[in-house]
Order: C-alpha cells, then structure tokens, then sequence
C-alpha cells in the first residue's frame, strides 16, 4: 500500500510539472498578446545562404539573451533534438520557472549549464529548462546532421 501511494505521488508531480510546463509556454506567449505597447523583440538566424525567423518573449532571461546580439556560434547536435552553443555569459534566470516542456521551434537556455538550445523536434518537460522565444519561419535549416555555424542577431525590419 505504501508503494502504491508513493508511485501515484510520484505520477501526479510529474503530471503537475508537465503541466507547469505548458502554462508557463502559453503565458510567454500571452505576454506580448496582452499588453500592446511591449515591444517584441524579432531575431535573424544565418545558417549558411538560409535565413530563419524568430522572436523573443518578453522576460529577463531574452533581455539578457538580446543584450549578446549579434552572436555568431557553433550549434552542435544533442540527443538528435535539439542545437545548443555555449552562451558568453550566463542569463539571469532568477525569477524564472522550474523547467519547461519545448516543443519544435523553441528556442530556450539550459540554465545548469549555461547554453542555448533551440529544439528543432519535439521534446519533454526538462528542469532548469527556460523559454526565450520560437523559431516563426526556416526550422527546417537546424533539422540536419551535425553542427551548424550561425549568426544571431536583431531584426531591426
């Protein structure tokens, strides 16, 4: 009995989370909705003679990310899912969520090991996971073998 308690502990957290994990996916999202007058911030991603789109949401962790613009990395191929760089500095990330569940497009920092990973297939809910902004136009270019070389900057159109 005591077993089967903890197990359907265990299951409901992970549920909560996952949960947590969306909300917090749709409130980024709502941010910029709700309230006309925030800017939103859009990226330009070089991928070689590709161009992908992007915007930013608004919260510390992508002022800080926009702050480092333009950056010119080196993606390297994780777990056939995502491309992460290290970033030159670590983002505040204080009053951010626990995690979050990405999906293809998104475009996050892993918070314990200070890169950026933009997921170009669908993942799940991964702590110290935080969301930055979606990729709106040219996923397609992050969907290959291997690292890419990229430059990030400011849209300024």
């Amino acid at each position: 009995m005591r077993r089967f308690l903890y197990v359907l502990l265990l299951v409901l957290f992970s549920l909560q989370l996952q949960a947590r994990g969306k909300e917090t996916k749709q409130e980024n999202v709502l941010a910029n909705d709700k309230n006309p007058t925030t800017t939103v911030m859009k990226l330009k991603i070089t991928i070689g003679s590709n161009t992908a789109t992007a915007v930013l949401y608004n919260n510390q962790a992508s002022h800080d990310f926009a702050a480092l613009l333009p950056l010119s990395l080196t993606l390297t191929d994780y777990n056939q899912t995502e491309k992460i760089a290290n970033l030159p500095k670590k983002l505040f990330t204080k009053d951010a969520p626990a995690g979050f569940d990405p999906s293809a497009g998104d475009l996050t920092y892993f918070a314990p090991w200070g890169n950026l990973a933009l997921f170009y297939k669908d993942f799940s809910y991964s702590t110290g996971l935080v969301s930055l902004g979606k990729i709106t136009s040219g996923i397609e270019a992050f969907n290959v073998s291997g690292s890419l070389e990229v430059k990030i900057e400011l849209d300024k159109k």
